[in-house]
């Protein structure tokens, strides 16, 4: 009798200890929107200043996987991500870390980063090409950069940074300010499909 008592209990235990199992492997580490896997979901923590958490140490990482629908496009979103304001401030503060680089004004749109920066270097296509690069490291690589030292385009720059990329006739705009801008150094050429402002031959 106590033998099948003892063995009821251990089946039991087993069957407890799958079910446990069961459950954990349907339980990922990660938290899964749509077709984004994020191990750190938390969202409202992010760019929070004054936490016990400091996010400065915290690694970055997003998984994201194609839709198994053939032809469906889950990724109309990531041009709406990017906080523009955000990577101008960045691109501004990293410029003024360059040598012979006092100021710099950021100006970043749905494709392009206008950079105006006063300097006072000797070799005014070495800045350029410093500051140029600073900017590619931070946006998007299908960015275009232009830069200009000619900081009586400031205002002007300014001016566009209360209009959005539906604002009526922006776009001309801001091809009026990149020409003006075109007048100073832009650098070496980024690679050699590329001009110097990420240009290739088939872009307007």
């Amino acid at each position: 009798m106590k033998s099948t008592f003892l063995t009821i209990g251990v089946c039991s235990i087993c069957l407890l200890s799958a079910c446990q199992n069961e459950n954990m492997a349907t339980k990922d580490i990660y938290e899964e929107s749509g077709n984004t896997i994020n191990v750190n979901n938390d969202r409202s923590e992010l760019y929070q200043h004054g936490t016990n958490r400091n996010i400065n140490e915290d690694f970055g990482y997003v998984r994201h996987q194609k839709s198994p629908i053939m032809g469906e496009n889950v990724s109309d979103d990531h041009y709406t991500a990017i906080d523009r304001e955000k990577l101008a401030d960045t691109i501004s503060k990293y410029c003024t870390d360059l040598p012979n680089v006092q100021d710099a004004a950021t100006l970043v749109t749905d494709q392009q980063a206008l950079i105006i920066y006063d300097t006072d270097t000797k070799d005014r296509n070495l800045t350029a090409d410093q500051v140029k690069k600073t900017a590619m490291s931070i946006v998007p690589r299908f960015y275009h950069v232009y830069v200009s030292d000619q900081t009586e385009l400031r205002n002007l720059m300014e001016s566009y940074s209360y209009l959005d990329s539906d604002s009526r006739n922006a776009q001309e705009g801001i091809q009026s300010l990149i020409q003006k801008m075109k007048k100073s150094p832009q650098g070496n050429p980024v690679v050699q499909e590329e001009n110097a402002n990420g240009e290739s031959k088939g872009d307007k």
